[in-house]
This record gives C-alpha cells, sequence and structure tokens, in this order.
C-alpha cells in the first residue's frame, strides 16, 4: 500500500468547511497523487477499510473519494463491487493523447494571450525543477515538477473548463510518464519540449505556445508507439 504521507495535496480550495478540507476531499487528493505518483499502481486493488486505515478516517469518505476518481477514469469499479487502479490499454492511452492533443494546445494558447509575470515564474520554476531531477534520475521529484506544471496552465487558463477537463485527461495517464520504461534520454527531451512551451508562452505568442504543445504532444505519442513496437 502506498505511502499517503507524501504528496497531499489536500483540498485544494474545494470542499471546504470552517476553514478545514472536508475528508472525502482530502481522500480524494492523497489518492490522486499516489495515482499519478506512480506509489498506487495500475491493477492494485484498493479496500476501502485498509485504505480508510492507512488514512486514518472513516470508510464513508474514502467510498467518495473512489467514487469520484472512477468518474475521472482513474480507478475502475468492477460489477460485483471491488475498486482498482485503472490500467490502460495501448489503445486508450492513444485515445487519450487524441484528446489532449485537442484539448492543451488551445489551453497553451489562452495562456499566452493573457499571460502575467508571476505565471512564467510559475512554469519556469517547475522546469527547473523537472532539470535537477532528470539529472538526478529522480523520476518521482520530475512527475511531481510535470503535475504541478500542468496544474499552472489549467489553473491560470481563462477558459476554466477547458483547463480542468485538459487535466483530468492528462492525470489518467500520469503515472505512465516516469514509469520503468521511460528512458532517460525520453525524460531529457520531454524537460526540453517543456521548456520550449515556457519560452513560447513568456513571449505572449499564442500560436507559437499552441505549436510547442502540439510538437510535445505528438512526440509523446511517439514515444508510446516505440514502446508498443519494443514489447
Amino acid at each position: 500500500m502506498a505511502d499517503f504521507k507524501r504528496g497531499a495535496g489536500a483540498g485544494k480550495g474545494r470542499g471546504v468547511r470552517n476553514g478545514a478540507p472536508l475528508l472525502r476531499d482530502i481522500a480524494y487528493e492523497r489518492l490522486k497523487d499516489a495515482i499519478r505518483d506512480g506509489r498506487l499502481q495500475p491493477g492494485e486493488p484498493l479496500s476501502e477499510t485498509r485504505l480508510s486505515e492507512e488514512l486514518q478516517i472513516s470508510r464513508t469518505p474514502v467510498r467518495e473519494a473512489l467514487q469520484r476518481l472512477a468518474q475521472e477514469g482513474l480507478v475502475q469499479i468492477q460489477p460485483n463491487r471491488a475498486v482498482m487502479v485503472a490500467s490502460l490499454s495501448m489503445q486508450e492511452v492513444l485515445n487519450i493523447l487524441h484528446v489532449r492533443s485537442i484539448l492543451e494546445p488551445e489551453i497553451a494558447r489562452l495562456v499566452a494571450e493573457s499571460v502575467t509575470p508571476q505565471t512564467v515564474e510559475a512554469l519556469r520554476s517547475c522546469v527547473s525543477t523537472m532539470e535537477s531531477a532528470a539529472r538526478r534520475g529522480d523520476r518521482p521529484a520530475w512527475s511531481k515538477a510535470d503535475t504541478v506544471f500542468h496544474e499552472t496552465l489549467a489553473e491560470v487558463c481563462p477558459n476554466s473548463l477547458l483547463g480542468q477537463l485538459g487535466l483530468q485527461m492528462r492525470n489518467r495517464m500520469q503515472f505512465l510518464a516516469t514509469d520503468s520504461q521511460t528512458t532517460p534520454a525520453r525524460l531529457n527531451a520531454c524537460t526540453e519540449e517543456h521548456q520550449a512551451i515556457v519560452e513560447a508562452i513568456a513571449s505572449g505568442d499564442p500560436e507559437a505556445a499552441q505549436r510547442a504543445m502540439q510538437d510535445h504532444l505528438q512526440k509523446l505519442r511517439d514515444s508510446f508507439f516505440m514502446r508498443l513496437m519494443r514489447s
């Protein structure tokens, strides 16, 4: 079972009562982080009882969190009510990438149209962390910085619904970004692609930002085809 003390992004500004996040939102954020970071692996069973013990909360908020994660495609609830971390076929990965290629270039374009110095600073900080993590071969740290990068784009996107939809699609396959099949060369290349996106956004050039994101997603798609050929 994953260590839920790491990466807890509980609350994130939603479901707050009297200044404190609701238990179901704490459970949701911690489980989501564990799935995205690969601490909970695809196909791994998720027991409400065990999760409630790990999180030190009752089963009801855990059940509500799992239902929400199922709606976002991160967990699967079987007909017999068994719950497990979602597994993706290669076709499902390609389908998600197709949707991302429609949504995320437009997100980058909109962000570039209304970019602020604060946004540029936040995105550059993420890329700097990714560069350092890639040099060390620290995949969890790289993945966390990548998550913050895309969360930042979603948060500042003028069309908040578009931003959230793009982030949801990205989260469904994030665990693949730094799994054992991701080579150090691909990690470095992916970092450079993020750098190109940041520089295009920083320049206030919407079309360049759109193209940089399209290029990143195409190379990501190509890398998955290479995986398929190697397997």
